[in-house]
């Protein structure tokens, strides 16, 4: 509470007040994810920008992004990844006039404003809505238009920059430019275009490089650029864990280390290490991790949040060892301190998952009379598409379907279980599958006994589709994945039969190139993926979209190229001539 109190004491009048409070304001953000306190760190990073602006123009000086600038990246492209540098001052010039680069103080200021563009745009990739990704494109660009300002007069002062900058400035500078870059580099390919003509190439290794430098640094921003390094290493290893947990582990793993041991009671480092363990199958690491992040924060600002966060977090630990009971436990007292429609629909979930069958369906018909915000998110809407599902059959088809592991295929969950556990996932989705089928059988025994019988003919395509797909998730996570091929093919010709379950079709095209990376085939894969982009408009499709973003970069990085579509087969040419000879000479 003391340096928040400190921060707010001169908010007004100084960026770098504004600044530190935008950042603690924004870590909070990031952890809970809560929508008040993006809103806040969103209004704190928005004064931020204010105070440096009015920092900048009192000291008279005017630069941007000219028109000269953007011509000159039409014509000659900037590959480097950096601001293009102009020629460094001569000796000479920096005697002979008073000073020919800007002041320190604007330079900070400068860097300040972009910094909170910066973490603007990265609240606004959080928000679960592909307008607020237009937005956060928006941000970024204010942001490298202001950092290469920056640059410019860094790259001008060459050696003698330490006379006329200070070194947490040039710090911050290489912390936003890296933070950049890794930003966009998790872009939908259309919406990176925009930045090419800014004069920007995205290129993920300069930005782990200028983070790491500015870690090495030990300046004042060294720690959120290891903050920073480590959410994007955890961002690519759960959404994209088939491409890149093997590559990446091991450094995100030494990045945490020492963030640890340079600040051993820090709860952020301690709730990331929670998420990394996570990854790496060690639940019960992961779940003493986030109990460590809770009992090392003693501020109150954050101290409720934190909690609702950690609680969250360990009934998804709960979760993927199937501990049904413990994980609703933990969602009764999510849903006692914060309302929400996709608490009670987990309440629910997890009962049925126990085969509380009549408990978790008065769990379920709760939700239909909750308050819902005017726009919700992701989960809650799927939770209420879910809800409406089952109410139109009076609940009688919820035996065909398995809420916990449907959950867990969203969230591509299934990659952080061990093996045993999988193998009882299996268990479960085939003794559903065999439900169906007998259900199936039953009603067309009716059907063989009575002439148009008033039961209409067996449809469970949606069922069984939706379980189909959960054990091809299963089984890519077991590597088995040649036993997806003829369960992927199956559900890809039955689609069009769907009628309440449409959200799954990206996912289906989405496991499909999972199957195909495992078996090598990557042009296959990169080719599913880009036909799964384009089917990403229902309330889950943001979440993948930005999976597949990632995962369609890194076959770009491997330059995999989409297979070439077959040519139709039109008959033989004749060569010119007016008829075809029939014998061949």
């Amino acid at each position: 509470m003391e340096a928040k109190s400190i921060f707010q004491r001169k908010i007004d009048s100084d960026p770098l007040y504004a600044n530190g409070l935008g950042l603690m304001t924004f870590i909070k953000a990031i952890m809970t994810r809560d929508k008040n306190d993006i809103k806040l760190a969103l209004s704190v990073l928005k004064t931020a920008e204010k105070v440096a602006t009015c920092q900048i123009n009192a000291k008279g000086v005017k630069k941007g992004y000219s028109i000269s600038n953007y011509l000159s990246s039409l014509i000659v492209p900037n590959q480097t990844g950096l601001p293009s540098s102009p020629q460094t001052c001569s000796k000479r010039e920096v005697t002979e006039i008073e000073s020919p680069f800007l002041a320190n103080g604007t330079l900070r200021a400068y860097v300040v404003k972009a910094e909170a563009c910066l973490l603007r745009g990265a609240l606004q990739i959080l928000q679960d809505d592909t307008l607020e990704l237009i937005n956060c494109s928006s941000s970024l660009h204010q942001a490298y238009s202001n950092y290469t300002i920056v640059w410019q007069e860094y790259k001008k002062m060459g050696q003698a920059y330490t006379k006329h900058m200070d070194r947490n400035t040039v710090s911050a500078l290489y912390f936003g430019l890296g933070s950049l870059h890794l930003l966009v580099s998790c872009f939908p390919l259309h919406l990176v275009k925009s930045f090419w003509i800014h004069g920007f190439t995205c290129n993920q290794q300069l930005g782990f490089a200028l983070l790491k430098i500015c870690i090495e640094s030990k300046c004042i921003k060294s720690p959120f650029a290891s903050l920073i390094l480590l959410c994007y290493y955890l961002i690519l290893c759960s959404q994209t864990s088939q491409l890149y947990t093997q590559e990446l582990m091991k450094s995100a793993l030494e990045c945490l280390a020492e963030a640890q041991k340079k600040y051993p009671k820090s709860c952020i480092f301690f709730y990331i290490a929670g998420k990394l363990s996570r990854i790496a199958k060690n639940l019960q690491l992961s779940t003493q991790s986030f109990r460590g992040a809770l009992s090392s924060c003693t501020e109150e600002w954050v101290q409720s949040s934190l909690k609702q966060t950690t609680t969250y977090e360990i009934a998804m630990n709960h979760i993927l060892q199937l501990d049904w009971k413990s994980a609703a436990k933990c969602f009764k007292e999510l849903q006692k301190a914060s309302p929400s429609v996709f608490y009670q629909y987990m309440i629910g979930a997890c009962q049925l998952m126990r085969g509380k069958r009549t408990k978790g369906i008065l769990s379920l018909a709760q939700i239909p009379d909750m308050v819902v915000q005017d726009r919700p998110s992701s989960l809650e809407a799927y939770a209420l598409q879910k809800v409406e599902t089952f109410q139109k059959k009076g609940y009688q088809d919820i035996n065909y379907y398995l809420p916990g592991l449907e959950l867990l295929f969203i969230w591509d969950a299934f990659e952080q279980m061990e093996d045993t556990t999988l193998e009882k996932c299996l268990g479960l989705v085939q003794s559903t599958l065999e439900s169906i089928y007998e259900r199936e059988k039953l009603e067309y025994n009716i059907r063989a006994k009575q002439i148009a019988p008033s039961v209409g003919l067996p449809d469970y395509y949606d069922q069984r589709i939706l379980l189909l797909l959960i054990k091809v998730s299963i089984f890519n996570a077991l590597k088995k994945y040649d036993k997806s091929i003829a369960h992927i093919n199956w559900i890809v010709d039955n689609l069009e039969h769907l009628k309440t379950e449409a959200w799954v079709i990206p996912f289906v095209y989405w496991e499909a190139g999972v199957t195909s990376w495992g078996l090598s085939d990557y042009a296959k894969s990169k080719e599913v993926w880009e036909f799964a982009m384009s089917h990403t408009k229902d309330p889950l499709g943001y979440q993948l979209m930005l999976r597949l973003s990632i995962a369609l970069r890194k076959c770009n990085e491997m330059n995999i190229k989409s297979p070439e579509p077959a040519r139709e087969q039109v008959g033989l040419s004749t060569n010119g001539k007016r008829k075809m000879p029939i014998v061949k000479k």
